[in-house]
């Protein structure tokens, strides 16, 4: 046993052993991201680098880091194999449906089976449990009925306080409208409905339809750097999970440090 352990230590030492254990870590075990757009501040900020955790929803088909050229190249699989699929409010690493070269990091709103719909900025969901469900487990939220089913108003945003919207984007021609629609859709199977918490300024499911479960890759695990646009390091947010930046002490941080580019952005004083 002393023997094989021996070489094993020395196989990992040289440079084949290290090569192929570094790869095998960023195929399957966890890989490095970087926050580039603020769609989901406030709980994730522009210049946040972490390491996603790739086993959290099965096993994605391993990429070459850059490249991004499959291991496999002639498969046209993205999972290679099945595990647990996302929850709702899971935030959520998965490669685009219009370009799977393209990472995008979004919250799961809606699960398969789920109806939602947007009206004046807000997100209504029936969940696939049905209306005692909701009842069961929603009493402290706002509840409308439409088309004789119970839709609970914005289910996330007590959870995560990093949701919100941007009082500034309203529908009187002054600035970009969103995306409005009533007419509820139901999330196709092992389909998934992501949306930005930064609502009124995210590329989502709203705009392109749901995720397919074989294009999702992972979820953040923690930040191991992060930087914001003057190159001041956020210590603080060094080491921390999504969980933890969605601490009070944390979201105040981001939340003011948005608010202060919203200033710069629009020529506010």
């Amino acid at each position: 046993m002393k023997k094989i352990l021996h070489k094993a230590y020395k196989w990992s030492n040289s440079w084949t052993g290290t090569i192929v254990i570094v790869l095998f870590v960023i195929f399957f075990i966890a890989q490095a991201f970087r926050i580039p757009s603020g769609s989901m501040k406030d709980s994730l900020l522009i210049g946040d680098h972490l390491f996603a955790k790739k086993f959290a929803y099965g096993v994605p088909m391993p990429y070459i880091p850059f490249l991004e050229i499959p291991i496999i190249p002639w498969s046209k699989e993205l999972k290679i194999v099945d595990g647990d699929t996302p929850k709702r409010g899971d935030i959520v690493i998965f490669r685009y449906p219009g370009n799977i070269k393209q990472h995008f990091v979004k919250r799961c709103v809606a699960l398969p089976g789920d109806e939602l719909f947007v009206a004046d900025k807000n997100l209504f969901i029936h969940f696939k449990e049905g209306d005692e469900w909701i009842k069961k487990n929603y009493k402290h939220y706002d509840i409308a009925v439409y088309n004789e089913k119970l839709w609970v108003k914005d289910p996330y945003m007590k959870k995560h306080p990093g949701i919100h919207h941007d009082p500034k984007i309203i529908n009187n021609g002054r600035f970009p409208i969103q995306i409005f629609y009533v007419n509820p859709l139901k999330v196709e199977k092992n389909h998934y409905f992501m949306m930005g918490d930064n609502r009124d300024h995210s590329n989502d499911s709203r705009f392109w339809g749901s995720v397919p479960y074989e294009n999702i890759e992972g979820t953040p695990w923690f930040i191991y750097f992060s930087i914001d646009k003057n190159y001041k390091i956020r210590w603080d947010r060094v080491g921390k999970t999504p969980a933890e930046l969605e601490k009070p002490e944390h979201l105040k941080k981001a939340i003011q440090e948005r608010e202060k580019e919203d200033k710069e952005y629009y020529g506010l004083t």
